[in-house]
């Protein structure tokens, strides 16, 4: 007869279990019959996996994907569909990196979120890459050299018998029409702070706020000619809270000193990531003549009914009166 702590931990295992084998099956588009013969012909290996199986993986959304869905919608529909769009670098210029671990607090990865915050917006506008273009550049180079093939023969001018290399005659990489460039160019420790604590005869209860932020500066320029056709600087704060009860005092012949508490903080990447996807919607406006506003209000009205019903802090901390639309034209 097993424990009830036992028996509470054996039921957690196979509930856990139970629905890493469904992640399982769904993720290798296997029968469940498959699966459980996977399970009998390899029992051993699987039951290792299983008990160090984690959550599964989830797309990384933000709560402005409803806006980016609904901006897709208006460009097709009222905007410049198609414009050709590309990313430039988006650097960290914060000048904060924290010695101990060895590495900067802002992620280095500012372009690629700025590349995956354009991809929401679909085939609304043409996304070309200029970020990671070393396999391009050197196929390119290949090619140049006759030494690209397909495996197939080619029939080149020039060339009396058919060739196993593939001709380049120039002209296949797509030209943007805009670029966006800049740069996460700020991070604000403890810009407002605050907390209590009390303690009566050895029973305590502790609460306490961090406030901290972080900015960027995103500019779309024109590929041509080279002139800042909009730029947006956004900031985002994020909000910690720490929440904590102890208790100092003899039971009989014992001291007994006990500590509880709970600690949440947004992370910091996924504001800078927020905050870009932001700063992305108005830039992308500028160019195609769309109002973001209106998708984005509507997006912040969705996380406010989150909000009140889970009783939690925002996500999404808008700006005022910050625009970078053009005048006339706009829906």
């Amino acid at each position: 007869m097993l424990a009830p702590h036992e028996m509470q931990r054996t039921t957690a295992i196979v509930l856990k279990s139970a629905v890493t084998l469904v992640c399982l099956a769904a993720l290798s588009a296997c029968t469940a019959t498959e699966v459980a013969k996977a399970a009998l012909d390899d029992e051993p290996q699987l039951a290792a996996f299983l008990a160090t199986a984690g959550p599964p993986v989830t797309r990384n959304t933000t709560p402005l994907d409803p806006a980016f869905s609904c901006m897709s919608g208006r460009i097709k529909n009222f905007g410049r569909s198609g414009v050709r769009i590309a990313s430039g670098e988006i650097l960290d210029l914060t000048g904060k990196y924290i010695e101990a671990e060895g590495g900067s607090i802002v992620t280095k990865g500012g372009a690629h979120m700025v590349m995956s915050a354009l991809g929401k917006l679909g085939d609304s506008i043409t996304l070309l890459e200029r970020v990671g273009t070393e396999i391009a550049d050197k196929e390119l180079a290949y090619i140049d050299r006759r030494q690209l093939g397909d495996g197939t023969e080619q029939v080149v001018p020039g060339e009396e018998e058919p060739v196993p290399w593939l001709p380049y005659f120039g002209g296949t990489v797509l030209r943007s029409d805009y670029y966006i460039v800049g740069a996460i160019t700020e991070v604000n420790f403890n810009i407002a702070s605050g907390g209590a604590e009390a303690t009566i005869s050895g029973f305590g209860l502790r609460a306490s706020t961090l406030t901290m932020n972080v900015a960027v500066d995103l500019r779309i320029v024109d590929s041509v000619s080279l002139e800042v056709v909009g730029t947006t600087s956004l900031q985002k704060q994020i909000v910690g809270e720490e929440v904590g009860a102890d208790v100092f005092r003899f039971f009989g012949d014992y001291l007994f000193d006990l500590n509880t508490g709970a600690r949440s903080q947004e992370p910091l990447q996924l504001a800078v990531r927020t905050t870009l996807e932001l700063a992305v919607l108005e830039l992308i406006s500028s160019v195609t003549d769309t109002d973001h506003e209106t998708c984005v209000a509507a997006a912040e009205a969705a996380v406010t009914d989150a909000v009140k019903a889970a009783r939690i802090d925002p996500v999404v901390v808008r700006p005022a009166g910050q625009s970078t639309r053009r005048s006339g034209g706009s829906l």
